[in-house]
């Protein structure tokens, strides 16, 4: 459990301080994150919303407890990065970079899943172990 503990809390850890790192400079309306949507064919005012929705996903995944609200931001996160990147590919731009934040992504995904498994799996010998046989 120590080493899915560990592997899970990594690449959370890494991915959501990305993803608010983002989400600040999109909120703040930094010049980069203009310069990069202008380029990309954008409206500015776009940048302040996607901002706030990764600042609430990043809060989804890290608060326990709303599994289904958690599985959302993953899948909001998924759609960022997937239309980031398709954004990027269409202006001819080289979209390497982003399989960095795909493995963050998947690697936290996967072991978010194989943590509440292991957690679930735990409760129930758990309460199996108190029953009077």
């Amino acid at each position: 459990m120590k080493k899915l503990s560990i592997a899970y809390w990594i690449s959370t850890g890494l991915l959501t301080a990305l993803m608010l790192f983002s989400g600040i400079t999109n909120i703040l309306s930094h010049p980069d994150a203009i310069t990069l949507f202008d380029h990309l064919g954008y409206p500015a005012y776009l940048i302040p919303f996607l901002g706030v929705a990764k600042l609430l996903g990043v809060i989804a995944i890290l608060v326990p407890g709303f599994p289904r609200i958690t599985e959302w931001a993953y899948a909001g996160f998924a759609i960022d990065l997937t239309g980031a990147m398709y954004s990027t590919f269409s202006v001819g731009d080289p979209v390497s970079s982003f399989l960095i934040f795909y493995i963050l992504l998947f690697g936290s995904y996967f072991f978010y899943h194989k943590k509440q498994q292991f957690d679930t799996t735990s409760d129930k010998a758990i309460i199996n172990s108190k029953l009077p046989v």
